[in-house]
């Protein structure tokens, strides 16, 4: 047991700590996770969440609650992952993430909670450290994304005001099942007894099922476009729901596939109103509008115009194209891809490739990244021209230089990649954590 005093630790030594807790892999299960919350003094009950979960758009649909809430007076704790440039990233309180003396402290608790037989692994360590902040700042109400899956998730101990599940697709086959069903049996875990459940999927076997688990835990099943309407008014979306009317909402978030996470958000906070949490139309359309979520369609330089996107999964990299189609004016389309090896890159690349003109394969400073040789390997048909860079600041390079000025250089695959791609293009406002 560690008993040397928080103050004798940098921060860089509790980063390597934790990250050195990566070693232990994924292990799903709760009983760890409850160890350490024990130990912790059960930062977990009596407090007020909202769980978020899905196989997209969960990070921005918490980042859109959490903005809403805030400017509707309420103090807020957000956590959600992976990070990144930063690993305070995680932990935001009123939208501002925690400093790292206070990462120092508790992981400081953390360790003292520990058994140093059983170590937990990296995301079970992280979500207690999480959950005791925001018990310690004494917030009103905390926002919390679901790290994978759901049924065995590290944040599936917390009894939430509502359960979301954004939508569902095939993901992370290796842990969550091979079919869509299988999928969405694992997300449906976050279910409790006698919390609603809003969800916008929309397959109608994972819809039954959805039904099915909420009639067995007693809790009322929402669903957007069924139970809350909205539409694109041009100037924003008009929202309906059964406690809230909003006309003319703007989403501070690019992208068509935003309008739909907005409109999830809006029901979300319509049935904390129902619940009797006070909520300002003002506040809700203001926090919508000035909510900010790094990495996604997120524009870092000019000419040539340099874009960041976290898209991660075929889905996600289906509906960044569709948004580039729609909402983005170039002549070329110059592509710097980093992407997991637990992914499904073909059908990634098969979702960009044909808005694509040239391409750069590269992979971030991450142990599960893909070789880019074997990226390379997996891009379904005939490609454009293309480079095979093992360094991603060099594939950016490479990239701007080979851009005109009415080019566009789009990077994703991973919030890995656009990490490190952020450190690498504007280090002032993303400077790599040392």
């Amino acid at each position: 047991m560690e008993t040397m005093s928080p103050r004798s630790r940098s921060y860089a030594d509790v980063l390597q700590d934790l990250y050195g807790l990566q070693k232990y892999g994924i292990k799903f299960g709760l009983s760890q996770t409850a160890n350490l919350l024990s130990g912790l003094g059960d930062p977990h009950l009596g407090r007020s969440f909202i769980h978020v979960g899905g196989s997209n758009g969960k990070g921005s649909v918490a980042c859109l609650l959490e903005s809403a809430l805030r400017h509707c007076g309420y103090r807020t704790g957000l956590f959600t992952s992976p990070h990144l440039v930063h690993f305070n990233e995680r932990f935001r309180i009123n939208g501002q993430p925690i400093p790292p003396e206070e990462i120092v402290q508790l992981h400081h608790e953390l360790r003292e909670a520990m058994d140093e037989r059983e170590p937990p692994t990296f995301f079970e360590a992280v979500t207690a450290m999480a959950l005791a902040c925001f018990q310690r700042r004494d917030t009103d109400i905390d926002i919390i994304e679901v790290g994978m899956g759901g049924r065995l998730d590290a944040t599936n101990l917390i009894t939430p005001l509502v359960s979301v599940i954004t939508n569902i697709s095939l993901e992370h086959r290796e842990f969550l099942g091979d079919t869509l069903l299988e999928v969405a049996r694992e997300k449906a875990g976050i279910i409790k007894e006698g919390v609603p459940l809003l969800t916008a999927a929309t397959d109608p076997d994972v819809l039954d099922l959805f039904l099915r688990t909420c009639r067995e835990a007693n809790a009322t099943e929402y669903r957007l476009n069924r139970d809350f309407s909205y539409r694109d008014q041009g100037t924003g979306l008009r929202f309906s729901g059964r406690h809230m009317v909003q006309d003319h909402v703007q989403s501070g978030l690019r992208g068509r596939h935003q309008r739909h996470n907005t409109a999830l958000a809006l029901a979300a906070l319509d049935i904390l109103q129902g619940q009797g949490w006070p909520l300002s139309g003002e506040g809700v359309a203001q926090g919508l509008a000035r909510a900010n979520w790094p990495g996604r369609l997120h524009q870092v330089c000019d000419s040539p115009r340099v874009i960041v996107d976290g898209a991660h999964n075929p889905s996600a990299m289906q509906e960044l194209a569709q948004s580039i189609r729609e909402e983005l004016d170039y002549s070329r389309l110059i592509l710097v891809t980093g992407i997991m090896e637990d992914k499904d890159a073909s059908a990634m690349l098969g979702a960009i490739l044909p808005l694509t003109d040239r391409i750069f394969f590269t992979r971030p400073k991450y142990p599960r990244a893909m070789d880019p040789s074997t990226l390379c390997d997996r891009a379904p048909g005939s490609l454009p021209e293309h480079e095979i860079h093992s360094s991603l600041p060099r594939a950016l390079e490479r990239a701007q230089a080979a851009a005109g000025t009415k080019d566009l250089v789009l990077v994703c695959g991973s919030l890995f990649t656009v990490g490190e791609a952020l450190s690498h293009l504007d280090p002032q406002s993303y400077p790599p954590e040392s």
